[in-house]
């Protein structure tokens, strides 16, 4: 099977339009070393032809015209895209719903809860109901879903349970839909050539479930949101911890690196990087340090065969 990286940055894409840190100040004045980036999300394919969406950005109509393969045709209203799997409701994984709506006809994949903020607190769904034929599909965890005619198995598993901020203004609804499958990972295989993929940009905490999810991966697309824990304290951004925000940093005792050092797949590739982490520039010790230890820090036009 086919991958594309369609972007690698998390909320707000990179450089972030009110940013002035280092990082976004670099890429604006184009350093060779600081590339800007697009808000995270993957393009899965078997044939080169037919493809679905991990996550639909704010970024998507910059995004489909930067790949030919997924450009429209050869019919006037034509399209290689099938449809899209969610991992969450965040703005930055959903607003691209926004821009498919010219009457395409379009599967949508998420967990119930995503779903219902779907129709509720974001009523994408409603919004779109007059513009767009888009198919509503739940995923549960532990059951698989079967693409491109049953030869990609896709296996649906939890990574956390933090709603986006919209959801929780919204507070009968957080009360009923709290502890559930906010934030979802995609285990991806492809049975005809045995090559397995995973999908996880937002992990809240490292659990037994996603090392069960990421063995035998020959690729893994894992959260690398923050280089510590208190990046955004430090900064003097914020006061909430990578873990607040709903994601485990790279280094620490509780990070990420660690234990991708011992994992045995081909390629482990670090996305949905936030604007303040330190691997976003190639000539950091920060990324010498990844790439020393032989994990990848996946840019946007990134491809690969799995």
């Amino acid at each position: 099977m086919l991958v594309k990286v369609l972007g690698s940055a998390a909320g707000g894409g990179f450089p972030q339009w009110n940013c002035a840190c280092c990082y976004c100040s670099r890429a604006r004045e184009r350093d060779s070393n600081v590339k800007a980036r697009m808000h995270n999300a993957l393009a899965l394919s078997l044939d080169g032809q037919s493809w679905y969406l991990l996550n639909a950005t704010p970024d998507i109509r910059e995004q489909i015209e930067a790949h030919c393969t997924l450009w429209p045709g050869p019919g006037l209203r034509d399209t290689p895209l099938l449809g899209v799997l969610l991992t969450d409701a965040e703005l930055d994984h959903t607003l691209g719903l926004l821009s498919l709506r010219e009457s395409a006809e379009l599967e949508i994949y998420a967990s119930a809860p995503v779903l219902h903020a779907l129709t509720h607190a974001f009523p994408v769904r409603k919004v779109l109901e007059p513009y767009a034929k888009l198919r509503w599909q739940e995923v549960k965890m532990g059951e698989p879903l079967f693409l491109f005619g049953g030869n990609v198995v896709i296996r649906p598993f939890y990574l956390g349970c933090k709603s986006p901020r919209y959801v929780a203004a919204c507070g009968s609804m957080e009360n009923d839909w709290m502890n559930r499958e906010w934030v979802i990972g995609y285990r991806i295989e492809d049975l005809l050539s045995g090559g397995v993929a995973v999908y996880a940009p937002g992990i809240e905490s490292w659990t037994t479930e996603l090392e069960q999810n990421l063995a035998g991966a020959h690729t893994i697309f894992i959260d690398g949101t923050f280089w510590q824990g208190d990046e955004l304290r430090n900064l003097g951004i914020s006061e909430l911890g990578a873990a607040d925000m709903g994601h485990i940093p790279i280094t620490g005792s509780d990070g990420s690196l660690q234990k991708l050092i011992s994992m045995p797949a081909s390629r482990k590739i670090y996305i949905h990087i936030n604007n303040t982490n330190p691997v976003l520039d190639q000539a950091s010790i920060a990324y010498r340090r990844l790439q020393e230890q032989g994990i990848e820090v996946g840019y946007d036009g990134m491809e690969m065969e799995v």
